[in-house]
């Protein structure tokens, strides 16, 4: 470490030397000129690193934010998707009421014979209906498209007695079965989608059925996700929005003609139907992405809302999202060129020290060779010591080296003996018996016994199988994960565990027991992943009960409703309280030779498949680690 800061003090005093020119009584004109020379190289080069710094500034920052942009849309179009999820599953819910209540035989008999009790009873049975369907508004129109009944008959603003004959829906319920259409109340001013159905009766129009929602706690979600949400109608005006503000806004400007037949048809009262706040964002960004009051920056998303003639609308906060993007590409740009830039330098500066120091040399031999003859003796005998000192260090250093190499190679051995060990061993046992049922065929063959040779060779065929399994096992753990989730079978991820552990298991004379799985038995979970976790948590409470004189550990396995529980449970000496309130945290670890990241990576699998790692601990009483997994269908 010495030679090293030694070294590193020499460079920057050369660099120094470099750009403070002396002019001293020793310096001579060539001297001064070199030092010139290479300073103007040096600047050369500053200017050089400096702009191309700015140039990967550059680069990489429309990199970065070109990045962001792309997870943006990926977001926003999946926000827009549920958005328009949510949205379609409210609509056909609402869509079956008014075809049920249309063929109500309470409804048809009121339009049939409108007496004031039966009336009052189907009052009391609309607003029992709006309560538990969630509808706003539920009101009858007779022949003639007044409301005779209504959900909301007690309140101020009931519908009952107002005629709606000027209102699309009945009309077009009258004429097709059944309409829907999006209106501001004329009586309630709440705005809202219509659902209207034709009340018929052997041909004979009696009525229509009206369902009025206003999708109040829809647009409360679309608030509390973090976007701007809305939507719009083949004309572009806004119908709902997470905003209450832009309701009733247009997408683009309609002809003063367009404004005036809304403003006729009363459809959105006496909205002024301007145009949204949205201005361009640069071509730079793209067409998806929009400014908003001139300053906030959103990209957008719409997706069609099926079923309808609407447009869903997401507009994702953009303006941060870009600035770290481009942050980190110059951060990424910035941690690859500096390094490349300070080798460059380092290499050059090397490279003329090399030069530099060739040519003192040459002066310093021709220095010598003219004061050779004064100074022999004392020559001889410093290059006699200097020669000795050399051979003395290089040997020094080749037995270091050396020393270093079989270091290395009995390590390595030491290593590939701890993992062949358990696996020869596993093996061995089949390998010896497949030598004695060789045998035992051949003699079998001898006597003419093919049945007896035949079970031999059968055995033999079983042994050479367990042995493949064995062996696949190792592979198949040691093999890369697809990533792929799905249902697995706990009892394969089990039996994998085992089969990996138990040689350790047994070379500690470990008690282990595992709950039977069952082969119908199967969890969301990746296998591969998933046995690593389990074979983790077993290696843990191996090393865990080291010290025990009963070692015991059990792997449990229980399913309860949709959840299925793995626990890895030893009776080892627990842990400390100041470990346990960190355990999940990196870097965090009771081991001497352990990383603290096995318990970490662990926790994010499982997390990954939708479930839990929960642990506890009891001093001197074991730690049980659970799994709670989702249960798939076998």
């Amino acid at each position: 470490m010495s030679r090293f800061w030694a070294d590193f003090r020499l460079f920057w005093f050369d660099v120094v030397r470099i750009f403070a020119l002396s002019d001293g009584e020793g310096d001579d004109v060539g001297k001064r000129q070199a030092t010139v020379s290479t300073r103007a190289a040096w600047v050369s080069g500053g200017v050089l690193a400096a702009a191309a710094i700015l140039l990967v500034l550059w680069f990489a920052g429309n990199w970065g934010r070109g990045e962001a942009a792309a997870a943006l849309r990926a977001q926003a179009g999946s926000n827009a998707a549920l958005d328009v999820a949510v949205l379609r599953s409210e609509l056909d819910q609402e869509r079956s009421l008014p075809f049920i209540l249309a063929q109500d035989p309470d409804i048809v008999a009121t339009l049939q014979h409108p007496d004031p009790a039966s009336i009052a009873a189907l009052n009391r049975k609309l607003a029992t209906l709006k309560d538990g369907t969630g509808a706003n508004v539920i009101y009858l129109l007779n022949r003639g498209a007044t409301a005779i009944a209504s959900s909301n008959w007690q309140d101020a603003t009931s519908f009952v007695g107002v005629n709606y004959a000027f209102r699309p829906y009945y009309v077009r319920a009258v004429q097709d079965g059944q309409a829907e259409y999006f209106a501001l109340g004329n009586v309630s001013l709440q705005s809202g989608l219509y659902i209207s159905r034709r009340i018929e009766v052997d041909g004979v129009v009696l009525g229509v059925i009206v369902v009025k929602v206003e999708f109040r706690e829809v647009e409360k979600v679309w608030g509390q996700s973090g976007a701007d949400v809305y939507v719009t109608d083949p004309r572009g005006i806004v119908l709902l929005s997470s905003v209450p503000g832009w309701r009733f806004l247009t997408q683009a400007p309609l002809s003063p003609r367009e404004i005036a037949a809304i403003h006729a048809s009363a459809q959105f009262g006496d909205a002024a139907l301007t145009k949204l706040p949205f201005g361009p964002a640069g071509e730079a960004l793209g067409g998806d992405f929009v400014a908003i009051s001139g300053h906030r920056l959103f990209l957008a998303s719409a997706q069609p809302v099926g079923s309808t003639a609407w447009q869903l609308h997401v507009l994702l906060p953009a303006r941060a999202a870009l600035a770290a993007g481009a942050y980190t590409g110059r951060l990424t740009g910035l941690g690859i060129t500096l390094p490349l830039l300070v080798l460059l330098g380092i290499m050059l500066y090397w490279r003329e020290r090399s030069q530099r120091r060739g040519r003192e040399e040459a002066a310093a031999r021709a220095e010598l060779e003219r004061r050779v003859a004064l100074r022999t003796a004392d020559l001889q005998l410093s290059n006699a010591r200097l020669v000795a000192e050399i051979e003395e260090r290089q040997k020094i250093e080749v037995k270091l080296q050396t020393s270093r190499d079989e270091l290395a190679q009995v390590n390595r051995i030491a290593m590939l003996g701890q993992i062949t060990a358990g696996l020869a061993h596993e093996v061995n046992q089949p390998v010896a018996a497949i030598r004695s049922y060789a045998d035992n065929a051949a003699v079998f063959l001898s006597r003419d016994d093919a049945e007896g040779a035949r079970q031999n060779l059968a055995t033999i065929a079983q042994l050479t199988e367990l042995i493949g399994t064995i062996t696949g096992e190792l592979r198949g753990f040691s093999r890369k994960a697809t990533g792929a989730i799905g249902p697995t079978r706990v009892k394969d991820v089990v039996d994998s565990a085992l089969l990996l552990v138990g040689i350790r298991a047994r070379q500690q004379a470990v008690e282990l027991t595992a709950d039977d799985a069952g082969p119908a038995l199967h969890v969301i979970a990746n296998r591969v992943r998933l046995s690593q976790v389990l074979v983790n948590l077993l290696q843990n409470a191996l090393e865990a009960t080291e010290s025990r004189a009963y070692p015991k550990l059990h792997i449990g396995v229980v399913a309860r409703g949709d959840e299925v529980r793995l626990s890895v449970a030893d009776n080892g000496p627990g842990i400390a309280p100041e470990i346990m309130a960190a355990l999940f945290t990196p870097f965090v670890t009771t081991k001497p030779r352990g990383v603290g990241l096995g318990l970490v990576i662990s926790k994010d699998i499982i997390d990954e498949f939708g479930g839990r790692l929960d642990v506890t601990s009891t001093p001197d009483q074991g730690t049980c680690f659970m799994l709670s997994l989702r249960k798939a269908l076998s």
